[in-house]
C-alpha cells in the first residue's frame, strides 16, 4: 500500500489584519507498525480565536499526538484502543497545563481543537474534539463521505476544545478501510467543503483537489503539491470566502 500526500496551512486575512499569528497547526507522516503494516497519520488542530495562546496550544496538540502515535506504531501491530487514545489526549492536556503554568496562565488560554486521522490497509480511525472534519473517498463509488463531522456547541460559532474541563469531549470513529482518498481539515474551510443544509461533502471541491495527488508520481510527501496547496489556501479567491486560518491535509492511496 503506497501513499501520496500533501498538507498546508495558511493564515487567515482576519489574523493578518489584527496582527496575530497563524493559530492552526498540523503534523502528518507515514510509518510502518511493528508487523510492517503501513499507516498514514495526520493531526490537525485549530487554536481558539478567543485564546491568547491558541496557536501554541494547537502546536502542542499536534506535536504530542503525533509523537505518541509514532511511538505506538513502532512497538504495536494494531490500532490504539480507546483507553490509549484517551491517554494520549490526557498527555496533550498535561503539556498544555505545564505550558500555561510556566506563563502564569490557564489551560483555557491555550484552547485548541483536535482532528486526528490514522489509516491502515484495514481500518480508519478518527479521534475528534471540536470542529474541523474528516472526509473520505469511497473506493467503489468514488463519492466523498464525511466520516467525522464538525462538533459545534449550542450555537454554530461555538465548539469544544481539548482543554475543556473536567475532560475533553472526544469522539472516536472506527471504520473498515473502504476508501481511496482522505482529507482532514480545520474549520477555516468547513463552510466551503461541507454543505451546511445536508452535511454532505462537496465533490466539486474534493475531486479537483485530489486529482493532482492521484496523478502524481511521488510516493510519500509531495512537497511540490504541498507548496501549491499553500498558495491555494492563501489565495485572494479563497480569502474572499473565509477570513479564518485554513489547514488541509490530503492523502491518496496509490
Amino acid at each position: 500500500m503506497n501513499w501520496c500526500y500533501a498538507s498546508a496551512s495558511a493564515i487567515g486575512s482576519s489574523h493578518i489584519r489584527s496582527g496575530t499569528r497563524l493559530q492552526d497547526a498540523r503534523r502528518c507522516f507515514l510509518a510502518d507498525a511493528a508487523d510492517g503494516t503501513p499507516w498514514f497519520v495526520a493531526v490537525v488542530s485549530d487554536g481558539a480565536g478567543s485564546a491568547s495562546f491558541g496557536g501554541q496550544g494547537a502546536s502542542l496538540v499536534c506535536h504530542t499526538l503525533s509523537q505518541l502515535a509514532r511511538a505506538h506504531l513502532a512497538c504495536a501491530a494494531h490500532a490504539p484502543d480507546d483507553a490509549t487514545l484517551h491517554y494520549w489526549i490526557d498527555q496533550a492536556r498535561s503539556r498544555i497545563r505545564e505550558a500555561a503554568q510556566s506563563r502564569a496562565l490557564t489551560p483555557r488560554d491555550f484552547a485548541a481543537t483536535l482532528v486526528m486521522l490514522m489509516v491502515s490497509p484495514e481500518c480508519v480511525l478518527v479521534a475528534h474534539v471540536g470542529d474541523g472534519a474528516v472526509v473520505c473517498r469511497d473506493k467503489a463509488s468514488a463519492g466523498w463521505r464525511v466520516v467525522s463531522a464538525p462538533q459545534h456547541g449550542e450555537y454554530a460559532s461555538t465548539t469544544w476544545f481539548i482543554t475543556d474541563e473536567p475532560q475533553a469531549r472526544v469522539r472516536f470513529t472506527r471504520l473498515p478501510n473502504d476508501f481511496s482518498a482522505f482529507a482532514a481539515f480545520s474549520d477555516g474551510i468547513e463552510s466551503l467543503v461541507i454543505n451546511s443544509a445536508t452535511g454532505c461533502a462537496a465533490p466539486g471541491f474534493f475531486n479537483p483537489m485530489a486529482r493532482p495527488l492521484d496523478n502524481s508520481p511521488v510516493i510519500g510527501h509531495d512537497a511540490a503539491l504541498s507548496r501549491s496547496l499553500t498558495q491555494f489556501l492563501a489565495s485572494p479567491r479563497l480569502n474572499e470566502r473565509t477570513d479564518d486560518d485554513k489547514t488541509l491535509v490530503l492523502a491518496v492511496v496509490k
